[in-house]
């Protein structure tokens, strides 16, 4: 765990613990997104008819301005969603190795486990069987349950909590973009960013890796396994 300037939130009272799934479930450096990422500029480029290379200007602009490409290109160009999803997800996920160190870690916290993620639930169930760890979640809130408004945005937030029936106050949040835990903060949510472990290249736009020294990060880990197995022993009755 890393030790920031100022006290951050602990995991006393945590019951729920949320994770994000892409590059967070599963380490950054085996850059499954960057298939996912090059099909959306595929996606773009065939549905608007111009170059990869402003193809994938469009897909960065609507990304960070959006939230998600797809929302983008939902906006501006009357994308529909399933059409969208079922390309870009068409992927080999094969890098993904089984995590049954993670699996055990997870199975020890305390409390319900959930997965909120602006992909696909069969995307999710893909990642999940890959690395072995779905059978320790009891439920997956994807982009269509979140009325295809992706995180960071608030009302996504809501209907995952109303859903699920989770007392942020008790809830922590696992997230690989800093911005996409600015509203669980607030909400009172305990937040931890996992970032790339620093010893392997990445393929991440530079605003992507920004924030882990914000107010709204509480904890940063560059290892999953090991911060989640720190963790649950730490939380062990004595």
């Amino acid at each position: 765990m890393t030790a920031l300037s100022r006290t951050p939130r602990a995991f006393a009272a945590v019951d729920t613990w949320v994770f994000d799934l892409d590059n967070t479930l599963y380490p950054h450096h085996v850059n499954l997104w960057q298939q996912v990422d090059a099909r959306i500029r595929d996606f773009v480029a065939n549905h608007l008819q111009v170059s990869p290379e402003e193809a994938f200007r469009i897909q960065k602009d609507y990304y960070r301005r959006y939230g998600t490409t797809m929302r983008g290109m939902m906006t501006e160009h009357g994308v529909v969603a399933d059409d969208f999803l079922a390309y870009v997800h068409e992927i080999d996920h094969s890098p993904l190795q089984p995590n049954p160190e993670m699996g055990a870690a997870i199975a020890r916290l305390p409390g319900r486990k959930l997965i909120l993620t602006n992909g696909s639930r069969d995307h999710a169930a893909s990642v999940l069987a890959r690395l072995g760890i779905g059978h320790h979640f009891e439920a997956v809130f994807d982009i269509i349950a979140a009325d295809l408004e992706p995180k960071p945005a608030e009302a996504t937030y809501a209907r995952f909590l109303k859903l699920h029936g989770v007392d942020p106050a008790r809830a922590a949040m696992f997230e690989d973009l800093a911005r996409n835990l600015v509203v669980p903060h607030r909400l009172g949510m305990t937040t931890v960013l996992v970032t790339p472990d620093g010893t392997t290249e990445v393929v991440r736009e530079d605003w992507e890796l920004e924030g882990r020294d914000a107010a709204h990060v509480d904890h940063v880990t560059d290892n999953l396994t090991g911060f989640l197995t720190r963790l649950a022993e730490d939380l062990r009755p004595a």
